[in-house]
């Protein structure tokens, strides 16, 4: 399938992306991912860091579901597809070179793997908070008063 331009934006501008696997076992294992970025028009991917066990998720099932929301005007997508888990070559490369373009200072030192997700379906995820009409301008302003409260400001 093939990414449209609000779905890209949105991975750019969040970075952050909650990654759903299974486990051996059967138990779901749900992992922020906070270098989750666009590769082309039909693939997402993330750097493995610190996720032996999704990585081992993956090599063992590779089917994955990538959650991306922006919270404060509390819409996103859920990302569904099948993911190939790179330690060198071509990919690896490719998606250290994305990160430092995006102003990661990942390095390969710190990288075990480049996860490569080719995205088979996508769809929107809203909040219940639009489902009576409301506006987002009203869903950022909720969420500005709540944090500003929270600050003690008014």
């Amino acid at each position: 399938m093939e990414l449209t331009g609000d779905m890209k934006r949105l991975v750019d501008e969040q970075q952050l992306g909650f990654v759903a696997t299974v486990s051996p076992d059967g138990w779901p294992n749900l992992s922020p991912k906070g270098t989750t970025a666009v590769l082309d028009d039909s693939h997402l991917f993330f750097a493995d860091i610190a996720s032996p066990n999704t990585v081992r998720n993956l090599t063992d099932d590779p089917r994955v579901e990538i959650n991306v929301v922006d919270p404060i005007v509390r819409k996103g997508y859920r990302f569904k597809g099948t993911a190939t888990v790179h330690t060198n070559g071509g990919s690896y490369e490719r998606g250290l070179a994305l990160l430092a373009e995006r102003g990661s200072s990942l390095t390969a030192d710190r990288v075990r793997a480049i996860v490569v997700v080719e995205v088979i379906e996508a769809a929107a995820l809203v909040s219940p908070a639009y489902d009576q009409g409301v506006s987002e301008e009203s869903v950022v302003n909720s969420w500005l008063d709540k944090v500003n409260q929270q600050h003690g400001r008014r």
